[in-house]
């Protein structure tokens, strides 16, 4: 099978997408049901009201929801769509999906139907998808309803084309079972706090937003060797892998020239995306061999993570059609970088300030050192939440090796912004002499930022918003927004509710602000740190610092059921008690399952595809000392000293993986999901590195031609 990949991989053609000019102005949304959609399928009153719910929260009731479903209805048929489906987010990490007919018969014909009830609510199975125990086998019902923020949009397939209608997906008694009904909630929470705050300075705003661009990297592989390998298949890594001689040692992969295939896969993803009105702006080869990266212009968070998750669907059934297969696991090669997923946040208010953004004068920028230090503030005190919300067992993989932030949770906030918080508690001015520009002969004057990037921090301010570098690739993104749109309120009221009591008391306005941001600053300036997080260094000194140093996912959940997560999401109504303790269940459980099949298939492995072939040759070096002492002749050291080698690590490997799958049984017998978390984080998943070392070193010393898996030289390079 491997050949045979290798000879396909080899002799593929390119796709070509289209033959003719494609003008993105024209294809931008012209699959969704936008504004201008809106204005052209819906009554005033029935547009009136679909733009109050978006912009000023307002229920849109069943009456008006009749006439919104009639006008989008008609849209839906004006584009071919002969489906409809709620599009919702459950906690999988991918989208689900149940498709109805608009057409059903009547009077021995057919007519088009889709009413207000089919809009606004459907009833998907709310105990075969995950729930942590809200939901019992017997207790089925659940319920998507409609976000009426998120446009509804077609998906288009090769046969048929389906409206997709964003939903919320909660249980019969409305726990929320996705990702998107509690970021609905962290959303409007942050929002309220940042305009209460905003109050202060500019009385003219109204309403606040958070905005979010996400950048999305990934590995492609040639569809023959994907499925040559069964790890790939079934985990979406390998579990096994000799290094190759090159791999990204040379740096000439990043932003190096994009390979044809490979191109026009990406200009497909890009057309079809326009389409949706997914604002692509970035395509890039990244640092390993075979990975990729794209990034949107920013949107507001929701409408980013729809597009987002939108995104990864379409990327995947497109790499379909390419001959690819798309990796967003955040670790699928050892020895070369992993894929994250940086989510850069900021805070937009209505009036089109971005309160993240310094000005020309930080000191004296009161409203922007106001929310900049909440944040950190805000940080300091959620940093073991933020760490849960980005755990998972394939991000475990990538957080702290060497290319992506450590699992210590920290703050950049560059040189010039250091020195001015200095200043602001010092009552000094901060000087200007890192805003500079940079004067090269024949070269237009480059401006320097007002802060360097520092890619190997969790959370890095990039001169206008802060860039959480932790989020990995497969992640769905509601998650760590859901955190820090959170905590960052929860911030934000705390602060109020003590300026507020300052004024109360007699206190000048400014100076009690001014006052109080100094409290927050000293009690969080352990959380900020301008240097190498890499660093041996930079570990022991978090450690010195007091600073949470969580390496496994199974230790990092646990502050999803802390004191903290009560302050930060329960009292403030992000979730119920309920509802964080399912979801503590629930990742718990999704932790469990990827590394039990990941100790399946590395047995299978082992036992069928890996000792076989290293048998088949040390039986063929045997034979061949053992014709070379018939005939005699000296005996082959060359050859003995392979036999010995080889039958070290074909012993290793079969008990190595002997003791993995008993360790396996073991855990699987303990009595709750933490237990079992925990022995397959501690018993289980580690024993892998230790069996996949003799197995790479067979791979290195067994022929090339009895070897049956593709190897790394053949997944990265070939293309």
């Amino acid at each position: 099978m491997r050949s045979d990949a290798i000879k396909t991989a080899t002799n593929r053609k390119t796709k070509l997408t289209t033959k003719h000019h494609v003008s993105f102005t024209e294809l931008y949304k012209a699959n969704v049901f936008d504004d201008f959609a809106m204005r052209d399928f819906l009554s005033k009153e029935a547009y009136e009201s679909v733009s109050n719910s978006i912009n000023h929260g307002k229920t849109i009731n069943r009456k008006m929801a009749e006439h919104v479903a009639a006008g989008m209805k008609r849209w839906a048929l004006s584009k071919g769509a002969t489906h409809y489906t709620h599009w919702f987010q459950p906690l999988t990490g991918s989208t689900a999906e149940k498709h109805d007919s608009f057409w059903e018969p009547k009077d021995g014909k057919a007519v088009e139907k889709f009413s207000a009830g089919a809009l606004v609510q459907q009833e998907p199975d709310a105990s075969s998808l995950p729930n942590g125990g809200l939901r019992n086998t017997f207790e089925a019902r659940g319920y998507t309803a409609w976000d009426p923020s998120s446009p509804a949009f077609i998906h288009e397939n090769t046969t048929g084309k389906t409206l997709c209608i964003p939903t919320i997906f909660v249980s019969y008694n409305g726990e929320a079972l996705d990702y998107k009904a509690p970021l609905l909630k962290s959303i409007n929470l942050v929002n309220k706090a940042t305009t209460d705050i905003c109050k202060f300075f500019l009385k003219k705003v109204t309403a606040c937003s958070a905005s979010l661009g996400i950048e999305q990297e990934y590995f492609l592989v040639d569809e023959a060797l994907f499925n040559a390998r069964p790890d790939l298949v079934m985990c979406g890594r390998t579990l096994v892998g000799h290094a190759p001689a090159k791999g990204q040692q040379m740096d000439d992969h990043y932003f190096g020239s994009i390979p044809d295939r490979v191109f026009n896969y990406m200009y497909e993803v890009e057309i079809e995306a326009a389409k949706l009105g997914i604002p692509l702006k970035t395509r890039h080869n990244e640092v390993a061999p075979g990975q990729y990266e794209c990034a949107p212009m920013f949107e507001e968070v929701n409408l980013a993570i729809d597009h987002n998750q939108l995104l990864m669907d379409l990327m995947d059934d497109l790499a379909h059609k390419h001959h690819f297969r798309v990796l967003f696991h955040e670790k699928p090669f050892a020895g070369i970088n992993g894929s994250g997923k940086h989510n850069n946040w900021s805070l937009i208010t209505n009036t089109g300030v971005n309160l993240l953004s310094p000005g020309t004068d930080p000191n004296s920028n009161l409203l922007f050192l106001t929310i900049f230090i909440n944040t950190i503030k805000a940080l300091h005190d959620n940093a073991d939440i933020i760490r849960a919300s980005i755990a998972s067992a394939s991000n475990d993989h990538r957080l702290g090796a060497n290319e992506a932030p450590p699992a210590i949770i920290s703050a950049f906030i560059g040189s010039q912004l250091t020195e001015v918080l200095n200043a602001f508690l010092e009552d000094e001015t901060a000087s200007d002499n890192d805003r500079k520009s940079i004067n090269i002969d024949k070269i237009p004057e480059i401006m320097r930022d007002n802060t360097d990037r520092n890619r190997t921090s969790p959370f890095a301010f990039t001169g206008n918003k802060f860039e959480l570098r932790a989020v990995g690739s497969s992640t769905n993104s509601a998650q760590p927004m859901t955190a820090l749109n959170s905590a960052v309120a929860n911030q934000l009221i705390a602060f109020k509710k003590q300026v507020d009591q300052g004024i109360a008391d007699g206190g000048d306005q400014k100076k009690v602000i001014v006052a109080e941001l100094k409290k927050v600053l000293v009690s969080s300036q352990n959380i900020l740190f301008e240097g190498n997080n890499y660093s041996d260094e930079w570990a022991k000194e978090a450690k010195k610092r007091g600073l949470s140093n969580v390496k496994n996912t199974p230790e990092a959940l646990k502050a999803y059921i802390s004191k903290q997560a009560k302050e930060t999401f329960v009292d403030n109504g992000i979730f119920t008690k309920e509802e964080l303790h399912a979801r503590y269940e629930i990742m718990l459980e999704d932790y469990i399952k990827k590394i039990q099949i990941e100790g399946r298939v590395l047995g299978e492995l082992v036992y069928s595809h890996i000792l076989p072939p290293a048998i088949d040759y040390l039986t063929r070096l045997a034979n061949n000392v053992k014709s070379i002492q018939e005939a005699g002749l000296k005996s082959g050291t060359a050859q003995a000293e392979l036999i010995a080698e080889l039958s070290t690590h074909i012993d290793a490997a079969k008990k190595k993986t002997d003791a993995m799958v008993a360790a396996r049984k073991k855990a699987n017998s303990m009595n709750t999901a933490e237990e079992q978390a925990f022995s397959y984080c501690h018993d289980i998943k580690e024993s892998f590195e230790d069996i996949r070392y003799h197995v790479d070193k067979l791979e290195h010393i067994v022929d090339d031609q009895l070897w049956q898996l593709p190897k790394y030289r053949e997944l990265l390079f070939i293309r």
